[in-house]
């Protein structure tokens, strides 16, 4: 027995240390999601609906939770945050939610060993629908499901989404159409809107209004037994028409017919061009231009471009073509151009910006119009470039008038020593003569 326990002792530490390695991968070989129930649906405008969120633990013990949600405060609001039976059995922390940011929050937990399951109820949210249009419930990143391993590993992988649609109550009056804002989805720019509605027979009065809340229904006050009504002027946002019948002496339901308008463009916007040079707008001979904005109402739906060629072809404008950004311009020629881009937005309405850019040639050194001279990924303006030549041509001019200057006083000197050496051979001469005067003085005479 000993003698196998050292023959295998090296064999069962591999096996060991590899279960311990590969343990992890088969323990959490499957994942903890979270999802809603019912994850789709059909539901009308001012009336509630609960939206159940289920935990898949996936076949392991899950003792905490935490849940964030995400909404459109445009088309839903929270009733009651948290109702209904859950596994929960501690909150950690009271469930919160905001209707203006459109959000919902919450985390709990339970005792040891926690919970195994595939639809454990986590909360039963209620939510009341306000505006009419699609619509999504989603779990946001910062959600959890904590192991229960001493650890609080999260297992949590897969976010659950859901998508709904939101209607308007069934018509329990006359037949609403509107020939200016057909589509009751769809943002128009028309601020004008006029409506029609079915007139029945043994119908003698109508009684309608136009307003911003989409539950009114019209005074019992006749406007008359004609069955269209038009408006003009109308502000920006979504309204609700409503209209109701007088049959036989009493008022019927209303009905209610939705319209949205946006007759304000996308806001100003700047154009941004990927210049080679410092000079903004100077730039390659195949610039990138970006560009972004925004519309409050509709929203952005797409944006065009056109360009304008000012020196070879100013009189050709050329066609608008939808881009996104940001776009290459290619194929430019060298001179000058206008870049317009408009952004439209869901309305239609388009807000448009533009700017002058030029095309340097192509090579090290370039002139750049009446602005300066390229030079590689340089642009030196005139007044500039002018000042260094200045300082260039006096650093010359002084270089010259020093190096005349030295050559003076060189000729002066050469002067000055000819001179001496002029100088020192007459005296030289003088000496040899007076020295000659001496020897022969000195001689006897006989």
């Amino acid at each position: 027995m000993l003698l196998f326990t050292k023959k295998h002792k090296g064999l069962g530490a591999g096996f060991l240390v590899l279960a311990c390695l590969l343990f992890p991968l088969f323990s959490f070989s499957k994942t903890a999601s979270l999802y809603f129930s019912p994850n789709s649906g059909t539901f009308f405008v001012g009336s509630t609906f609960e939206v159940s969120v289920l935990l898949n633990t996936g076949d392991h013990q899950v003792n905490a939770v935490r849940v964030s949600l995400k909404f459109d405060p445009k088309k839903l609001q929270v009733a009651s945050p948290v109702s209904g039976k859950s596994f929960i059995s501690v909150w950690v922390a009271q469930p919160s939610y905001s209707n203006a940011d459109g959000r919902v929050s919450f985390q709990g937990g339970m005792p040891s060993p926690g919970i195994n399951t595939s639809a454990g109820l986590v909360a039963t949210i209620v939510f009341r629908a306000i505006s009419p249009g699609e619509t999504t419930i989603s779990c946001l990143d910062s959600s959890q499901a904590l192991l229960n391993d001493g650890l609080g590993t999260n297992i949590l992988t897969s976010l659950g989404k859901a998508s709904y649609t939101l209607s308007i109550v069934p018509p329990e009056g006359p037949l609403v159409s509107s020939a200016t804002h057909p589509d009751q989805n769809k943002w128009y720019k028309d601020n004008n809107p006029s409506f029609n509605w079915e007139k029945e027979e043994e119908v003698t009065d109508f009684s309608y209004l136009l307003n911003r809340d989409f539950d009114s229904a019209p005074d019992n006050i006749s406007e008359g037994g004609h069955n269209a009504a038009s408006f003009s002027k109308i502000d920006d946002g979504l309204w609700y028409f409503h209209v109701k019948a007088k049959k036989r002496g009493v008022w019927g339901g209303s009905s209610h017919y939705p319209i949205r308008i946006d007759a304000t463009p996308p806001a100003s916007f700047p154009l941004v061009f990927n210049s080679v040079l410092k000079e903004p707008s100077v730039v390659s001979s195949e610039p990138i231009v970006s560009f972004i904005t925004t519309d409050a109402l509709s929203g952005i739906d797409h944006f065009e471009i056109k360009t304008i060629d000012l020196i070879n072809s100013p009189e050709e404008a050329g066609f608008f073509i939808e881009i996104n950004s940001p776009y290459k311009l290619s194929q430019l020629q060298q001179g000058e151009h206008l870049v317009v881009i408009r952004a439209y937005d869901k309305a239609m309405n388009w807000q448009e910006s533009s700017a002058k850019i030029e095309i340097k040639p192509s090579g090290v050194v370039s002139l750049v119009g009446r602005k300066g001279v390229g030079l590689g990924r340089f642009f030196i303006p005139w007044p500039v470039l002018f000042l260094f030549l200045s300082l260039l041509l006096l650093l010359i001019a002084g270089l010259i008038f020093c190096w005349w200057r030295g050559q003076r006083r060189l000729q002066q000197k050469q002067s000055t020593i000819g001179v001496l050496k002029g100088r020192i051979g007459e005296k030289e001469r003088e000496f040899k003569n007076r020295l000659s005067n001496y020897e022969q003085d000195r001689q006897p005479k006989y």
